[in-house]
């Protein structure tokens, strides 16, 4: 069985949307690299939608009612929207999931060290990576700072056009003979990611000011004249200067290391979005404009719509802000409570009600690597919305295999909504694998099926996917949250 490349299908308005989708994408997946920064741009339209926040609801005493919108947070980097349907919780809600962090480099607590006249911060590499795709690549620092006084100071710096960047440096080919002899698992080790930031000493003539940008008073006897490391701390003095931060501060920070640039077209034809993090904001963008769409249009869904985008997928979705918190539970516990509809037995009957789309990507098949990818059940860009009926590695381990009874469903809703769609599995039996959240909302009986949009390059600094596929996972999305 094969699908139709869906470009075919595309009348002149349905390109207009699909282009004026994929841009605002663009700029969303550019801007938003972190998740925080998701979690604060999804608040932030979804209360120019008209979504409230679950917290001022309760500490006001105020109830919920059909047709209203909530959104919560947690710890900055997990965020969920309801809209709350007209139909009794008991029937249960249609709910989207998907996560917003990525595969990066992270600032370790005590990174920032001098050696042999430049200045380097150590990472930590975050999810899972080549390393070596890493090296000699613009790299930019996103995060923020916490400080002992209570405030935090946001740090954005290599994505303006007038940002310097950072890079991790790569050993030139002419020296590089035995490095090219080891597997590529080896050629670059997960310790020799350090940041290069700098290479300029502190010197005599700029200690003054230097101390007195930090606010101390200069000293005659000049303390950098003869330090020990003047590259680092010359850098501490610019920090100091831009940020008020010191070297113990990096014990608070959370310092994420990202490709640095915008996300952009690919291809003569523009078919393609070339970006860092579609795995998984491509999933997590549709998600949320399915949900803020339906608050637009002024209906109410019959029954309760969420939106749930989570942290920490890549490393086992643990943690406060990961699916296997009591996040996602407590939250939708709230919203009950507040529409008067609230007790223990109530909430797990409605979880079990549930149907929820686990919105990850699919690998796409790629012909440069054909061999790993048995074709009548992978994914292809531009050919739609993907649906993998169970993941997992090796006998589907570690996945939440969905029945054909609700596979069943989910394809009546896509062929009545008119979605393009697609079936797949992550490559050939026994080649490799992986998971997604789906089997961790699936503990409480829901219906869950993975769903989402093929991607090339997964877990590269920069991957692929397709704006036609884009386009109708959007357009799923919506058909899912009201007619599941």
């Amino acid at each position: 069985m094969e699908h139709e490349v869906t470009w075919k299908s595309y009348d002149g308005q349905a390109l207009a949307e699909l282009e004026e989708l994929a841009s605002d994408y663009r700029r969303f997946i550019s801007e938003n690299k972190t998740e925080r920064e998701c979690v604060k741009t999804t608040i932030a339209l979804a209360e120019e939608a008209g979504y409230r926040s679950l917290e001022e609801v309760l500490e006001r005493g105020e109830s919920l009612q059909a047709g209203d919108k909530v959104w919560a947070a947690s710890h900055g980097k997990a965020v969920m929207l309801v809209h709350v349907g007209a139909a009794p919780f008991a029937e249960g809600f249609n709910i989207l999931g998907a996560h917003i962090d990525s595969p990066r480099l992270d600032v370790k607590q005590n990174p920032l060290y001098e050696s042999n006249g430049f200045a380097l911060l150590d990472t930590h590499y975050y999810g899972g990576i080549k390393n070596y795709q890493w090296v000699a690549l613009p790299l930019a620092i996103h995060g923020v700072v916490a400080k002992t006084d209570g405030s935090v100071v946001d740090v954005v710096v290599g994505d303006e056009e007038d940002d310097p960047v950072f890079c991790v440096s790569d050993l030139l080919v002419h020296l590089a003979h035995e490095q090219l002899e080891k597997k590529g698992a080896k050629v670059v080790e997960g310790e020799d990611l350090d940041l290069l930031v700098g290479n300029r000493p502190m010197v005599p003539a700029e200690e003054g000011r230097a101390v007195e940008d930090a606010g101390e008073p200069a000293k005659a006897e000049k303390p950098y004249a003869t330090a020990k490391e003047p590259v680092k701390e010359y850098l501490l003095a610019l920090l100091k200067e831009k940020y008020d931060i010191t070297e113990h501060d990096f014990l608070s920070a959370e310092l994420e290391i990202v490709p640095a640039g915008k996300a952009r077209d690919l291809g003569f034809d523009r078919s393609m979005i070339l970006g860092y993090g579609q795995d998984d904001r491509v999933c997590a963008y549709t998600s949320l404009i399915a949900q803020l769409a339906l608050a637009k249009s002024g209906m109410t869904p019959h029954k309760t719509a969420v939106t749930i985008l989570v942290d920490k997928e890549e490393i086992g979705s643990v943690g406060a802000t990961g699916m296997t918190s009591l996040f996602f539970e407590n939250t939708l516990a709230d919203v009950m409570a507040c529409a008067g509809g609230y007790d223990e037995r109530g909430l797990r009957r409605a979880l079990a009600a549930s149907h929820m789309l686990s919105s990850d990507v699919s690998a796409g098949f790629d012909p440069a690597y054909a061999s790993v990818f048995e074709p009548k059940n992978s994914a292809f860009l531009g050919r739609g919305l993907v649906f993998n009926k169970y993941t997992g590695a090796r006998g589907k381990s570690g996945s939440n295999d969905a029945d054909a009874e609700y596979m069943a469903l989910i394809r009546r809703i896509m062929v009545d909504a008119h979605v393009a769609f697609q079936t797949a599995e992550l490559g050939k039996v026994d080649v490799g694998g992986g998971g997604t959240i789906a089997y961790i909302p699936a503990k409480y009986g829901m219906n869950v099926i993975d769903s989402g949009v093929a991607v090339l390059s997964m877990h590269s600094p920069w991957e692929v996917t397709s704006k036609a596929d884009i386009y109708e996972a959007k357009r799923g999305y919506e058909a899912f949250l009201l007619g599941a």
